[in-house]
């Protein structure tokens, strides 16, 4: 809107419209009206309930008006993080995202502030794009946001730099900024944060209260400083201890040298005792080793004899070897010769023996040939009785003829029965298939509801831990408990869902429901006591359902069902168990909210339905209503609020989003149709039952006799082979008869003769095999007997020569032990010799006791005047040991006992240095203080003197107080008489606080103001009161407050608000200068009492809100002078139309003639 007509389009898009009734002064001198910092303009896009909307605040005092949820308060939360303020400071959420517009994206805010120098043109524009895409998912949304300033992208701290250093403003200041969410906690500041909040409220760049922070920090500085002193001397003491325990020990160290010194003297003693010791050794082994090599070479004399005559017994003993091996080879000739007769003797007995056998056998064979005659004869009639008793072939064959064809018969008929069969039982299987999908559909539309409460459960810790705890501990309550109550509701449909979970508040459907106080009061102390878990609960006694009384009557109700298209209650459109229903509708009124259609919203927007819902029966008065109807697939809640003050209606209308909680599972009449089609499917397969019966037993019948058929024709079949099988074996015992026939005519007489004859030839053979055998025995004997002569000889000399042997084996052990024991002493004497010229040298190098020439050293005499007892050298080794021993070892003693010495020199000049620091800090400490307590005493005093005067307005008193630190802080380095530290008042500044004490009855006394003592109106007159005292010395550009007046009665609402007036309207201290002024206030209130005098002053802007369907749909629309002018020609046209002059015209015409004049 162009700015010289001094009103501002302010619009929330699609249903959110505010209009600012303000004088209208021009450009140049609206500009000059602003203080440096002031907000000029505020553009905002897709920030919570405005879709776009742009406005100019005046440069004073700024009333925001309009009804509960249309959007007062976000302006505020626009202007906090417009300048780059953070959602916790507005305590709504901590997710910047969570501003942006339901259904959209990305979210802007617009900000232009007053430069420098009320002269100059170029603004500050800061901007702040905020981006739901844009973070992380369960972060605080820190990523989620961009900055600019003047067009030209930045970041947070540049924005927060710019805002704070360049126009003073302070954001997070409650004394100039207190939104809606956090009134409460300005009057629950204790003296210290009120102090705080006071000092960055009335300095620029916030001095006051970073020289209060400078204050605080060098008390704890100075404090921390006693603290290092007293470490210090403390150290400087135990280092001192430290220094005195290492010079003893010195002392012991060189104790424990001389004793290391004395040892070391004794070892080089001990080094040549082992030398002569050795020495002596080595010549004793050396005459030792003489001795042995005598007695050895005696040994290997005497053995000579011995082996030369074993060596003649040898060769006699060679030579009748010879001879008693030619004998040998000769008897053996002799004895294969022999051997060989005596086997083929042996080989023609055997001829013989079995020639008779053969002989005997011919006769037996001829016997057994006439048995098998008569044998076979016998099978060969008995086979021929057995084939006469079956009947003709040709019988058999017609009966098996006559058994296949009634078998292929029968086989067609079953086979025509069980294609009947089949034919049922696929229908039987496809409609039980068919009712086993249908039943896991049902299924899983019962299980439904299960799979979203685990979703509602899962997304709340606490909320499942409480209904796990339920569900296990059952048994510890009195009644059933139900919850939470989203978990036991369900709905008809998705519009329903929508309807109901916006109506119902969060915590009421996360809350718990339980049947008596008993149960109330276990559940609470066992999951928020004891588990300090969060849960809301509510008691509905014994879970009864109580009468529901509607708000309207059956008649009026009738009207509203046909003729506006009312559906019903809401409550009718759910299920639930009693106590939930009853719980629903004591929190939520579920029982009074209507459910509407689109025909609904037809009567609400052009036949005055929501008058008629208003309006009472009996005529007398209006009542609140809701009402829930459709717009297309928009869903909207028109909400009718009757006011406490005007008594009159005031509309909200709200879009509906989709629930989330509440999502709806398959509608009921799904799952009845569902359940009819499985008892259908049911009763179908029932009535197959006897169908398919039938047919089995038909089938069953046929095949039974399909089976005897099989069964005749086999048992022909079985005759006819059993026959063949007959015929057959006649034909095998005629020709084995025959074979025996021809065996039994066979001639054997020929066969005897030949078999004589081989007999008498075999005879001969074996007589003149057994005389040859004989001579070469007799000749085997003799060389037998002279073999035995010469093996005797043998043994003889053997025996001898074993005797000699043993001899020789005795001298020769003696000859290797002498080997053995010369070899040992050798060893013995060489290793002696070495370790002799090892012991020298390791004598000479621990302890020389000659020069190069052979001149004795002072050791030699030292040495001397030792032992010469190598045990008593050990001993006294062994003594020194023991006394090094006993002094524990400390190389670095000395080390340390000079470190530890320079140390304490160095701690000593630290102690002094840090008692000058601690002198240097209190004085500065005091030099701070001194104009800091003088500027903050003069402030409270001045903010006690306007305090006190504006409550005596109000008829009630009120003091400002200054409260310095009660308790004083301790300093060392201040000494009493007796020398102990005496208490040093440092001014425990960190204690410091302003209080406000207020009375508001006469009889009582003045009080520290409290949510203990004071309601909350009380608390919000004097939490204005103190703010309007501290206007005038405020340095921020603007201030901000939300709703402070609501819970004060007419009389002191009137007053504060005259107040804030009078604050926010003084005249500028320099006429010269309009904008040197206390600067810009915003004031958000939902209501203003009527008739309030001091809204004429020309520098306050009232900015209204307004929301509903007749909303323009963008903001830029709306023109304070095209609507007048619209205004007056309708007016004119109905003063000279045909009949309409008492038409009450509404906005929609005026829309339309607003149009029509835009265009032309």
């Amino acid at each position: 809107m162009p700015p010289n007509k001094g009103t501002n389009g302010f619009g929330g898009g699609e249903d959110d419209t505010i209009t600012s009734l303000v004088a209208r002064p021009t450009e140049k001198e609206r500009l000059r009206q602003y203080k440096t910092g002031s907000i000029l303009r505020v553009k905002l896009k897709n920030f919570l309930t405005y879709a776009a909307v742009e406005f100019r605040p005046g440069p004073r005092l700024n009333v925001v008006i309009g009804p509960n949820g249309t959007g007062k308060s976000t302006i505020l939360c626009a202007i906090c993080l417009g300048l780059g303020g953070q959602p916790p400071l507005l305590g709504r959420a901590d997710d910047a995202r969570t501003f942006i517009k339901n259904d959209e994206e990305i979210a802007e805010i617009e900000i232009e502030l007053s430069p420098p120098s009320n002269t100059s043109t170029n603004t500050d524009v800061i901007r702040r794009v905020i981006d739901r895409n844009k973070g992380a998912e369960r972060g605080r949304g820190v990523a989620a946001s961009t900055y600019f300033v003047n067009g030209v992208t930045t970041n947070l701290k540049t924005v927060q730099k710019l805002v704070s250093e360049k126009y003073k403003i302070a954001i997070d200041n409650l004394c100039t900024f207190l939104p809606q969410d956090r009134v409460g906690s300005f009057s629950a500041f204790d003296s210290k944060q009120l102090l705080q909040e006071t000092e960055k409220s009335v300095s620029g760049t916030q001095h006051l209260y970073d020289l209060h922070q400078e204050l605080i920090e060098s008390e704890k500085d100075i404090l921390e400083s006693d603290t290092n002193l007293q470490t210090m001397e403390d150290k400087v003491v135990k280092l001192n201890e430290e220094v005195g325990r290492l010079e003893r020990e010195k002392k012991m160290m060189e104790e424990r040298k001389l004793y290391l010194d004395q040892k070391h003297l004794l070892e080089q003693k001990q080094a040549w005792l082992k030398f002569d010791n050795s020495r002596e050794e080595a010549l004793n082994l050396k005459q030792q080793k003489k001795e042995i090599k005598v007695q050895l070479a005696k040994a290997k004399k005497d053995e000579g004899p011995v082996k030369e005559q074993i060596s003649s017994l040898d060769q006699d003993l060679s030579r009748n070897e010879q001879r008693r091996l030619a004998l040998q080879t000769a008897a053996n000739t002799t004895f294969r010769h022999y051997s060989s007769a005596h086997t083929k003797a042996e080989k023609y007995q055997d001829q013989i023996e079995d020639l008779q056998v053969n002989l005997t056998e011919i006769d037996t064979i001829h016997r057994r040939a006439l048995l098998k005659v008569d044998e076979c004869r016998s099978k060969l009639e008995q086979h021929e009785a057995v084939l006469s008793d079956y009947p003709p072939e040709r019988e058999l064959t017609d009966a098996h003829q006559a058994a296949h064809a009634e078998q292929k018969k029968l086989r067609d008929e079953l086979k025509i029965r069980k294609q009947g069969l089949m034919r049922v039982q696929q229908v039987h299987k496809e409609k039980s298939s068919e009712l086993d999908h249908e039943k896991r559909n049902l299924a899983r539309m019962q299980d439904e509801k299960a799979r979203r409460n685990e979703a509602i459960l899962h997304g709340d810790e606490d909320l499942r831990k409480v209904h796990e705890f339920i569900n296990q501990n059952r048994k510890m309550f009195r009644r059933p408990v139900y919850g939470p109550i989203v978990c036991e509701i369900t709905t008809q449909d998705k519009e329903t869902s929508n309807c109901l979970e916006q109506h119902v508040r969060n915590a009421v459907l996360k809350s718990f429901v339980v049947e008596c106080i008993e149960d109330s009061r276990l559940l609470y102390r066992e999951v928020r006591q004891k588990q300090n878990l969060a849960v809301n609960i509510q008691v509905v006694e014994q879970g009864k359902l109580r009468e529901v009384s509607r708000k309207y009557s059956d008649r009026r109700m009738d009207v509203l069902k046909n003729q506006h298209g009312v559906r019903g209650y809401l409550d009718e459109f759910f299920n639930a168990p009693d106590a939930v229903m009853q719980a629903l509708m004591n929190t939520s009124n579920v029982q009074s909210v209507l459910i509407g259609s689109e025909r609904t919203t037809e009567s609400l927007n052009n036949k005055g339905l929501m008058e008629f819902l208003n309006q009472k029966e009996n005529g007398q008065g209006l009542r609140s209503s809701c009402i829930y109807a459709k717009d297309g697939r928009k869903i909207f809640k028109y909400t009718s609020i009757i006011s406490r003050y005007s008594g009159k209606a005031s509309l909200s209308v709200d879009e509906i989003s989709n629930a989330r909680m509440l999502r709806p599972g398959v509608p009921p009449e799904e799952k009845v149709k569902l359940q009819n089609l499985v008892a259908e499917l049911q009763r179908e397969i029932d009535d197959l039952h006897p169908q398919l019966k039938e047919k089995e037993v038909e089938y069953n019948e046929v095949q039974a006799a399909g089976q005897g058929a099989h069964a005749k024709m086999k048992d022909a079949q079985r005759a006819k082979q059993e026959l063949n099988d007959a015929k057959s074996k006649v034909a095998a015992a005629k020709r084995k008869l025959q074979s025996a026939e021809k065996e039994a005519a066979t001639d054997n007489v020929a066969e005897k003769r030949r078999v004589r004859k081989n007999m008498m030839q075999s005879i001969e053979k074996y007589l003149s095999t057994l005389e040859l055998a004989s001579a070469n025995h007799d000749e085997y004997l003799k060389s037998s007997f002279e073999l035995s002569g010469i093996a005797m000889t043998e043994e003889g000399k053997r025996q001898k020569i074993a005797n000699l042997h043993e001899r020789i084996e005795d001298m020769q052990k003696q000859t290797r032990h002498l080997e053995i024991e010369y070899s040992r002493v050798s060893d013995q004497f060489n290793k002696v010799k070495y370790n002799l010229g090892k012991l020298k040298e390791e004598a000479i190098r621990i302890a020389p006791i000659e020069d190069e020439n052979g001149n004795d050293l002072p050791l030699k005499e030292k040495l001397s005047e030792l032992p010469d007892s190598a045990v008593e050298i050990e001993e006294a080794i062994d003594d020194a040991d023991e006394k090094i021993s006993s002094i524990h070892e400390n190389p670095h003693a000395m080390k340390k006992y000079e470190e530890q010495k320079k140390e304490l020199e160095t701690l000593r000049g630290h102690l002094d240095n840090l008692n000058q620091s601690k002198e240097m800090k209190r004085n500065d400490l005091q030099a701070k203080r001194a104009p800091w307590e003088a500027a903050l005493v003069k402030i409270v005093e001045d903010v006690s003197k306007l305090f006190s005067q504006y409550m005596k307005e109000l008829g009630c008193a009120g003091e400002v107080r200054l409260g310095k630190g009660d308790t004083p802080s301790r300093a060392r380095g201040v000494s009493t008489e007796d020398g102990s530290d005496a208490v040093e008042h440092l001014g425990n500044f960190k204690e410091w606080g302003v209080e406000i004490l207020v009375k508001f009855r006469e009889k009582s006394e003045l009080q520290v103001l409290s949510a203990q003592v004071h309601s909350g109106g009380e608390r919000s007159v004097s939490t204005i009161m103190y703010l309007m005292a501290m206007q005038s010395m405020m340095v921020s550009p603007f201030r901000c407050v939300d709703e402070i007046n609501q819970g004060l009665d007419e009389r002191n609402e009137r007053l504060v608000f005259r107040r804030i007036v009078d604050n926010s309207t003084m005249p500028p201290e320099n006429k010269n200068d309009p904008s040197s002024h206390c600067g810009q206030y915003f004031l958000i209130t939902p209501k203003l009492l009527p008739n309030l005098t001091d809204m004429e002053n020309e520098n306050v802007t009232v900015h209204c809100i307004f929301n509903g369907p007749y909303n323009f749909k963008n903001f830029g629309d709306w023109d304070v002078d095209t609507y007048l002018d619209s205004k007056r020609t309708l007016t004119r046209e109905l003063r000279h139309g045909d009949g309409e002059e008492n038409r009450t015209p509404d906005i929609s015409d005026s829309r339309k003639k607003q149009k029509t004049a835009d265009h032309s």
